[in-house]
């Protein structure tokens, strides 16, 4: 190019990447100038071809020239530490306001309004938060230098990853000016999306758009339905057949558990990266340590801080190579940049191509070859199903919850809402932020209170819109279905199903392409017998609740003083779930005897299962007796069960916890202040129960409700402890 601005931004490139040889790949450049002429734009680019580099060069620049800060708006916070870390290289001042640095947030607002920040990364949601729209947002909107909207297919309705928090960037351009520079991002986008996209941003938007044909990934698609093939394969190809390491994707937390777990038993080093997990009990006890000295972990007072640590030290981990294998929900998604990554492989089917595409396009980045390994599972379309049915609120949630605040002219709570509706949390959640993000708005938020406007009465959800939305996405599913059984070319698929048709008909690469480099298929019987076997002892651990989620109703109904705790006296123990419901061995025959045998009977295996689980269980209190869950449905199901549990555990079996009033299935009850409620006074005990300690059986476990208050009769009624013992644990079942 030869202009003083491009020798510069190059020697800048060339600082941050840590690459003194680095050049522009084709059209950086031209995107970093046309932000300099303050131009709208759309850049659509491959994963790891450098879109990030584009406005970290571009926010340095518009500095230099006395021009405002950058604001980026990306749900990837939390996966972008290498890239700030980059631009922080060559002097751009960085700076994040997210749910994970609660603490930062003062100072970094006193940098930014006295605008000594460069750069201001925060979340779509955080542009729907009063306080940062009011404190911040509003205070620095007309000296702006650069908006910048990462990942901004999420800006399409007709997007793979439609948010509505995504809705409000429009709102933001409105109150822009037109010689503010507006730069979008993302990896995947249609001819539909990128139109959907120009719309939004508004105006004339330049595209800039390149191929997505990633050389150096060798596509490979395996079809292995059980769970006991597809984790044998994974024991067996990593840890003899792949070098380097990589990403192991699953649709669900327990699946990530569960295979994490196993790779472990099989010598590989690999740990679960998911939305709520922290360290196993196995965790390697060098990496315990450490994770334990670091100041970050010892200052993390909750649950979420601690999940925050621990993933942010697991990315570490993988980056210096020092394990073999994250394995990861799309948590671990867009955003995580490591070039030398191996392989990628997907234990189940993703929900679509673009999905599909985003999480392999992680691999080869910065090595000539990686592989990129699709596994099909039996379950993956009833977890496809699952997501697509729960993708918007219905139509009915929308209209009472609307209706509800509507009648509280002080507004309502989120915790207010949950004790008035049979909804979860986060139907209620979703609820909100799709109706929020219309305009004008049926409701705001005011504090922690929801106030209805003057427009709560004429709104109505988009119906239509919704259900051609549903339709494109079951139609993503069947796309992708389609990819893993295709007999053609596996890039080629790819890159016309994302409408950026490959140079070439072949990729000469892939496994159907090039049969003769790909990994094996088959496995190995010993190995198959020992993932059956590991499923069969994947036992679930049951945590004891600690607080009412209605003190009022539990006061009331076990002569407490209202306040949230549960008392110690009135709680159980930890308990275990004997399988996850319709996993492996034992969580199908959980599924076969309670819905598919008539009359409904559970295998004799079960019992011998349960009795080898209790026994390897030490318990520091030994149960002396063993009790059912009552059921007025079906008494007999779990009571012979547990009539048969006992005799081969060789200890009595008492039956005088009874169920006195029928109550909807628990699976009906779809928050806390529900499931409580719907068993508060379900139990009562007809004489006193035996001396000591005793073992409480029921067939399924989701909530934990049912085990929290027949403890609590049963404590309350002279039992010394109670620990609860379930078949199979149904609270990931279809999730």
């Amino acid at each position: 190019m030869g202009t003083p601005e491009y020798e510069r931004a190059l020697e800048w490139l060339r600082v941050a990447t840590d690459n003194p040889s680095a050049e522009f790949r084709d059209g950086q450049w031209e995107a970093i100038d046309g932000v300099l002429h303050s131009r709208r734009q759309l850049v659509v680019q491959r994963t790891g071809w450098g879109k990030s580099m584009i406005y970290f060069l571009a926010a340095k620049f518009l500095r230099e020239q006395g021009r405002g800060m950058t604001l980026l708006i990306s749900p990837l916070l939390a996966l972008m530490r290498n890239q700030v870390a980059a631009a922080e290289r060559v002097g751009v001042r960085c700076y994040t306001i997210n749910s994970t640095n609660p603490k930062e947030w003062d100072d970094i607002r006193v940098k930014i309004l006295s605008d000594a920040a460069d750069l201001l990364i925060v979340s779509p949601e955080r542009l729907a938060n009063d306080d940062f729209r009011r404190t911040i947002l509003e205070q620095i909107t007309d000296r702006i230098g650069l908006l910048v909207v990462d990942e901004a297919h999420c800006v399409s309705d007709w997007g793979h990853d439609f948010r509505p928090d995504y809705k409000k960037i429009s709102r933001l351009l409105e109150h822009l000016p037109r010689t503010v520079p507006v730069l979008a991002t993302t990896a995947t986008a249609t001819n539909r999306v990128i139109d959907d996209i120009k719309a939004q941003l508004g105006g004339e938007v330049e595209i800039s758009r390149g191929d997505l044909v990633r050389k150096s990934l060798f596509l490979q698609n395996i079809r292995l339905p059980s769970q006991e093939a597809r984790l044998a394969w994974l024991a067996e190809t990593l840890s003899r057949r792949i070098k380097g390491s990589g990403i192991v994707y699953t649709l669900t937390i327990r699946d990530a558990e569960v295979v994490a777990h196993w790779l472990r038993m099989n010598g590989v080093a690999a740990y679960a990266y998911c939305g709520k997990v922290l360290p196993p009990q196995d965790m390697e006890p060098a990496l315990r340590t450490e994770l334990e000295s670091k100041d970050s972990w010892k200052v993390a007072t909750t649950s979420d801080a601690q999940v925050a640590v621990y993933r942010e030290f697991l990315e570490d981990l993988l980056l210096a190579n020092r394990i073999k294998a994250l394995v990861a929900t799309s948590a671990l998604s867009m955003g995580f940049d490591k070039s030398d990554l191996a392989f990628v492989i997907h234990y189940q089917r993703p929900k679509s191509v673009v999905d599909y595409y985003q999480q392999v396009g992680r691999a080869g980045r910065g090595i000539d070859s990686a592989y990129g390994v699709l596994l099909n599972g039996e379950e993956d379309d009833k977890i496809g199903d699952f997501f697509i049915r729960n993708a918007f609120p219905s139509e009915e949630d929308v209209e009472q919850v609307l209706k509800a605040i509507a009648a509280a002219p002080e507004g309502l709570s989120k915790l207010e809402l949950e004790r008035i509706f049979n909804l979860k949390k986060g139907k209620i959640d979703q609820v909100l932020k799709f109706v929020m993000s219309d305009v004008p708005q049926p409701v705001v938020k005011d504090g922690s209170k929801y106030r209805a406007t003057q427009y709560v009465g004429s709104y109505r959800i988009p119906s239509e819109t919704i259900a051609r939305l549903t339709e494109i996405r079951r139609e993503e599913m069947r796309t992708m279905d389609e990819y893993a059984r295709t007999a053609g070319c596996l890039m080629g698929f790819l890159c016309s199903a994302l409408e950026s048709p490959a140079e070439d008909e072949s990729c000469g690469r892939c496994r159907n392409c090039r049969p003769d480099l790909a990994l094996p298929e088959t496995v190995e019987s010993a190995r198959l017998q020992a993932a059956a076997d590991s499923l069969r002892k994947s036992s679930v651990p049951i945590l004891p609740r600690k607080q009412w989620a209605d003190p009022a109703r539990a006061a009331v109904r076990f002569r407490l003083n209202g306040k949230a705790t549960i008392p110690v006296e009135l709680r159980m123990e930890e308990g275990v779930a004997l399988s996850s419901y319709g996993a492996g061995e034992w969580g199908r025959l959980v599924r076969k005897g309670k819905y598919e045998t008539r009359p409904p009977h559970f295998d004799d295996k079960l019992v011998e299962a349960c009795a080898r689980m209790v026994s390897e269980l030490n318990l520091e209190k030994v149960p002396q007796w063993i009790v059912p869950v009552p059921s007025r449905r079906n008494n007999a199901l779990v009571g012979d069960f547990t009539d048969r549990l006992a005799n081969r555990l060789g200890l009595p079996c008492w039956h005088g916890l009874v169920k006195t009033t029928d109550t909807p299935p628990q699976k009906d009850m779809e928050n806390s202040a529900f499931q409580q409620d719907n068993v508060i006074d379900a139990f009562v005990v007809n004489e006193n129960p035996p001396v000591g300690g005793c073992i409480l059986v029921d067939d399924m476990v989701d909530s934990r409700w049912t085990f929290t208050v027949a403890t609590a009769v049963l404590r309350q009624a002279g039992a010394e402890f109670v620990v609860p013992l379930a078949l199979a644990d149904s609270s990931n079942d279809g999730e």
